[in-house]
């Protein structure tokens, strides 16, 4: 029996989880939850799973979790270090890494130096952290799972094969949902048009990623530390069906493929249960009834954010994290009306040009990159709205000053 650590537990992708564990009782049990401020989802899942230890983003989360659970509570911890708590918590072999953004490293980090396998669905913590985290997996002995669709078909794809058989990987996207929209009219995008995404259902955040496509850009960084791929050795295709998952092109020209109905529940499973397989997970593919598989280049110049992702890889060591934090405050001004949809990388790129340019030894290092990144972009955006985007000399400076 697997015992988990489940950090993000009120989101799309811890309840998926909870789903298949409340499946199959005999082969998981949930030890501990960690959540953001959803304490009724929250204080539901603690009376189903009855972990020993729960965590919440503040001490007033944690106080209105004690009183909803009264005598039933268990040990309730909050903040980064209650999070950190509930991924190490006693007895936990797996850590299940669903914290959306930045804010999922520190936790994840915890639980793989205390020897804790992970299955890694918070991307960002390789993005960030790329090289310290797969130093620190070798020295404790830690299996890194991905969980995200794309990397979990990489990860399937390359069974029985080395990375030197590998001529490519080819990550697809959906587009998102302005992959048809003329390119001129993006500056007009809405916030509610940029959350209608055609196929997948996930969180605001990352949808809002898809449309921009960083989300892709992301997958790129984490697909170069998972499977040790240089950059120039990752593509990305349009694949509107989104039913192959993503691609692994081997030296002797072949390629290798997974499939799968668009449904987070199988690479969430697969993360699980490897190196077995669970019954039952999703629906069949009718291969007959859709028909044709669809693949196009990426319009990278009406998409810039894919570009600045493979440009951060070929920066300075603080560039991948810098582009994550810049982004994450870029996406939640634009969330709240204060930006336009084409000036989110605007901001990315703005960010990473003036925070960037620093080495990363370890996890402060780290969190001070990300910390520098969001106060930059906090002062770009800042000018945004004032005056439009600023290139001046004075701005720039200003921003550094961070």
């Amino acid at each position: 029996m697997k015992s988990i650590s489940l950090l993000g537990s009120t989101g799309s992708i811890g309840a998926n989880v909870l789903s298949i564990v409340r499946r199959h009782p005999d082969r998981f049990r949930i030890l501990s939850l960690s959540a953001g401020r959803n304490v009724q989802l929250l204080a539901e899942q603690t009376r189903e799973f009855l972990p020993t230890v729960v965590s919440v983003a503040t001490e007033t989360a944690a106080h209105e979790l004690r009183e909803l659970l009264g005598d039933a509570a268990p040990r309730i911890v909050h903040g980064p270090e209650g999070a950190a708590e509930a991924a190490t918590v006693k007895g936990a072999n797996l850590c299940f890494s669903a914290i959306v953004g930045a804010a999922g490293l520190p936790p994840t980090w915890a639980a793989i130096d205390a020897g804790i396998d992970v299955a890694l669905a918070n991307k960002e913590t390789l993005v960030t952290a790329g090289t310290l985290i797969l130093e620190l997996a070798r020295k404790r002995g830690v299996n890194l799972m991905p969980v995200d669709s794309e990397h979990s078909a990489i990860f399937q794809s390359m069974v029985g094969h080395n990375v030197h058989e590998v001529r490519c990987l080819i990550l697809t996207a959906s587009g998102g949902p302005f992959r048809d929209r003329d390119p001129k009219t993006l500056t007009e995008v809405t916030v509610e048009e940029a959350l209608n995404h055609p196929t997948w259902k996930m969180g605001r955040k990352i949808t809002i990623d898809s449309a921009t496509l960083m989300n892709k850009g992301l997958e790129v960084i984490e697909a170069r530390w998972l499977f040790d791929i240089p950059p120039e050795k990752i593509d990305v295709v349009i694949h509107p069906e989104s039913i192959i998952h993503s691609m692994v092109e081997f030296v002797d020209g072949q390629v290798v493929s997974q499939m799968g109905v668009p449904d987070m529940c199988g690479p969430i499973a697969y993360a699980l249960s490897y190196p077995e397989r669970l019954e039952a997970v999703m629906p069949r593919m009718d291969l007959a009834k859709i028909g044709c598989l669809n693949f196009r280049p990426v319009n990278r110049a009406a998409f810039p954010c894919l570009d600045l992702a493979f440009e951060a890889l070929k920066g300075p060591e603080d560039a991948p994290c810098v582009l994550n934090g810049a982004n994450e405050v870029a996406v939640q001004a634009f969330l709240d009306g204060r930006i336009g949809f084409t000036q989110i990388p605007q901001i990315i790129r703005r960010t990473v040009e003036t925070a960037a340019g620093r080495g990363l030894s370890d996890l402060d290092d780290v969190l001070a990159a990300d910390r520098r990144a969001r106060d930059t972009a906090a002062i770009l955006l800042d000018k945004a709205a004032s005056n439009g985007l600023s290139t001046s000399t004075e701005t720039q400076n200003e921003a550094r000053n961070v």
